[in-house]
């Protein structure tokens, strides 16, 4: 068909329009993407492949090999889920309980015993009663080299079904009941008062180290130290045993302390909570601290709130008798210094008794049964050379009802927590 002028014409004016047209749209789709643009922002850099082709277990927040949470979730920061200081032994505890669950009553009852360890007839007792450990004396280790200590020590673990916390208390000075034998230590340790003197607290936390690296060589797991009471004054009961200085040099020994044991594999237990301070030897009696809450709270307080800050898994309780706290018991024997170093202090893990047949809890316990009464206050292991009798009392006792079961759930738990923590149980 022969196109005329005139057809041109119109032709051309057609594609005229539709070419300003486009114009028109491309221009308003710039300057719409423009607005776009500045309301909302790129995210290039940070955005997440679609769901459809993210790797499995690897949503945001979690690792992708695990799929559990990144390293600065909740354990790492010291807090729970639900934003509260997490406990020391809380990531052993789901585990503890289901051990627990499955033991016998028997074997319940005696996870609560740090018995003070015979001289003869150790294994026999593990088979009778289970205990949750020994606390070995200086006669457990006099006249023994250090192959006959371990072959002794091992032989109690085989003996025993649930693995045993294996103690002593090896302070240092006064106290030493494994380097006062020359077999096992070239020379005893000495206090760590002396050692501070000599070199500070470098020099205490490597002499810490050495006592660690001992006990663990022999097959000792826990250490009953540091000595965390505060004493200035020569001439009170725990001077020699303490560090001898202020609360603040004294808290930061605790926390050195607590982190030496934990990195050689050893439990340690601050000890005599709530302070001895300037107070007689209880092992022989009875003895006030007539002090006021206040002075605990900027003195006596700081060493233990220092070792649990930093980690500590076991607090011994003393028998002193703290009138602004319980004027009517011993520390021991008192259920309030017990909630005071639960809710105040915020400890959640185990505490244990210093011995019970010392002479200031067997005047005050007299007709009743010094474990039990232990127990009842809220301590979860009993020290105590008194097998046979305070065994049948506990067990007796939570079989009448006198001890909510309910109660010695919770002790056996923490104690089994803190054998999983020590790599005790597997």
């Amino acid at each position: 068909m022969a196109l005329t002028k005139k057809r041109l014409l119109k032709i051309a004016a057609v594609l005229g329009l539709t070419a300003l047209a486009g114009v028109a749209v491309f221009g308003l789709y710039r300057v719409t993407g423009a607005v776009l643009d500045r309301m909302i922002p790129s995210s290039d850099a940070g955005s997440l492949p679609p769901v459809s082709s993210r790797p499995a277990g690897q949503e945001p927040g979690f690792s992708a090999e695990s799929g559990s949470p990144p390293e600065s979730a909740g354990s790492e920061s010291g807090t729970d889920s639900a934003g509260k200081p997490a406990g020391v032994l809380d990531p052993y505890l789901a585990d503890a309980r289901k051990r627990v669950a499955q033991m016998t009553l028997r074997q319940e009852v005696g996870q609560a015993f740090l018995f003070e360890c015979p001289a003869s007839g150790a294994v026999r007792a593990i088979d009778q009663y289970s205990p949750g450990g020994y606390c070995l004396t200086e006669r457990n280790f006099a006249g023994k080299t250090a192959a006959q200590v371990r072959r002794t020590l091992q032989s109690y673990q085989n003996s025993s079904k649930i693995p045993l916390l294996l103690a002593c208390d090896e302070e240092g000075g006064t106290v030493v009941r494994i380097s006062s034998n020359p077999a096992l230590a070239p020379e005893k340790f000495a206090s760590p008062r002396q050692v501070f003197a000599k070199g500070g607290l470098s020099a205490v936390t490597a002499d810490t180290v050495k006592k660690a690296k001992l006990l663990r060589s022999l097959g000792v797991n826990v250490n009953l130290a540091p000595v965390c009471d505060i004493s200035a004054d020569p001439k009170t009961f725990i001077y020699a045993r303490s560090l001898g200085r202020d609360a603040k040099t004294t808290a930061e020994f605790a926390k050195l302390s607590v982190r030496a044991y934990a990195e050689q594999g050893v439990g340690c237990v601050l000890k005599h909570f709530p302070g001895y301070g300037g107070t007689q030897d209880t092992h022989t009696g009875a003895a006030r601290d007539t002090r006021s809450y206040q002075s605990f709270q900027k003195s006596d307080f700081l060493p233990f709130q220092a070792g649990i800050a930093s980690g500590a898994a076991c607090i011994m309780i003393s028998h002193n008798t703290v009138e602004c706290i319980d004027a009517e018991r011993p520390a021991s024997l008192s259920p309030q210094v017990h909630e005071i170093l639960r809710e105040k202090l915020g400890f959640t893990g185990v505490t244990v008794t210093d011995s019970l047949a010392m002479g200031a809890v067997t005047q005050y316990t007299k007709n009743k049964n010094a474990a039990v009464e232990a127990f009842l206050a809220g301590n979860d292991l009993l020290l105590t050379p008194d097998i046979a009798e305070s065994y049948n009392a506990l067990y007796q006792a939570v079989k009448s009802g006198a001890v909510p079961k309910k109660r010695l759930d919770e002790s056996a738990a923490r104690i089994v927590a803190w054998k999983l923590q020590l790599g005790l149980l597997r």
